[in-house]
């Protein structure tokens, strides 16, 4: 096992990275208030995963309270966060229950939302089943639900007491599952980390068939990268928003195609490509540059075109960002590899020819 910690102003938490870490009640136990927890999970991880964590607790002494919530990003919305506070409030739960998110990205950020809200602030702790969740999503406390008009535009910052993340898990993952989280850990490497990106290009073949040495490698440095950006800006009023490398985008795709209908990954990955356009156009990245981001997208099996939905589509969603500032929006492009900028300064026509030429 290895362990980073995020280290915040206000407190530490760990961030476990190894195998068979679920069945091990010893790693949870000291960040519960009370042998009482709460496990939010669906109905994909929990079969597979519920009974082993369920029985680890039990012969700990710890009472567990199941809660099975459909699967995809289409039900990462209000009316599944209702349900989280349903079964809290039918079993009485206080704020000393531990509410444990065990699954994807989705329930990692309903879980925490839910944390975050109910009786105005319960512990919680992140068990992410998925690549994706386990590099990025379940690291450095956003929360939230989707509204139809825009990604992730409910939430709010709120750190777990603790990450846990069981390789072992990722190999019942489908394997457009698995290729959508490598997207994020292509994009540590080109945020800020030209050797990690290096590194991914060379090895790419072997974390593709699930080498264990290879996986748990760029897990705990992409980890690493985001842990030090978290522990700099945790409430994204800096440097932190580079993360959203092809995120603007990217939740541009997901939106107008439908939730889930695009994986994440996969709308971050034609994001990024479009970042890498404008870059390029823009005169900040070398035609060479651009063609290594395509090929290692390529070689993860991501999608490198990203659906035509008409330049005004593009615009009108992305104008509904997060990070939109003074009614521009702001993109994270490419000035080299591993060196991304957050930038409200480029030509709009600029943009127009990229969201033009290049989608499919």
């Amino acid at each position: 096992m290895q362990t980073l910690k995020v280290e915040l102003a206000s407190r530490t938490y760990p961030i476990h990275i190894g195998r068979n870490l679920l069945t091990d009640a010893s790693l949870i136990l000291p960040h519960l208030k009370r042998k009482h927890v709460a496990v939010v999970t669906n109905t994909t991880v929990a079969p597979l995963y519920l009974p082993q964590l369920t029985l680890a607790l039990e012969a700990a002494g710890v009472t567990v309270i199941p809660i099975i919530l459909p699967d995809g990003e289409a039900y990462k919305n209000s009316a599944t966060l209702n349900t989280i506070y349903d079964v809290l409030l039918q079993n009485r739960c206080e704020r000393s229950t531990t509410l444990i998110a065990l699954g994807g990205g989705v329930i990692g950020d309903l879980t925490g939302y839910a944390a975050a809200t109910y009786l105005r602030g319960v512990p919680f702790i992140q068990m992410p089943t998925t690549l994706l969740s386990q590099v990025d999503s379940s690291v450095g406390g956003k929360t939230g639900i989707n509204h139809p008009l825009g990604k992730n535009m409910i939430g709010a910052f709120y750190q777990p007491q603790l990450v846990l993340a069981d390789i072992d898990t990722l190999q019942t993952l489908p394997p457009r599952e698995f290729a959508a989280g490598m997207a994020e850990v292509i994009k540590y490497g080109l945020m800020r980390d030209a050797a990690f990106f290096e590194w991914l290009e060379q090895n790419m073949a072997a974390l593709m068939t699930f080498s264990q040495h290879e996986l748990s490698y760029a897990i705990y440095r992409s980890c690493q990268n985001k842990a030090e950006l978290v522990a700099m800006d945790e409430r994204e009023q800096g440097d932190r928003a580079l993360l959203n490398l092809g995120h603007t985008f990217g939740h541009a795709i997901e939106n107008a195609m439908g939730y889930g209908v695009w994986l994440h990954g996969e709308a971050v990955a034609a994001g990024t490509m479009l970042a890498a356009d404008l870059s390029q156009r823009l005169g900040w990245l070398e035609p060479a540059a651009v063609a290594r981001i395509k090929a290692i997208f390529n070689a993860a099996n991501l999608p490198i075109k990203a659906p035509n939905l008409g330049v005004e589509k593009y615009l009108d969603l992305m104008g509904l960002d997060k990070k939109v500032e003074n009614g521009k929006i702001r993109l994270v492009l490419q000035q080299g590899i591993g060196q991304a900028v957050i930038s409200s300064d480029y030509a709009a026509d600029k943009l127009q020819q990229t969201l033009q030429q290049c989608c499919i």
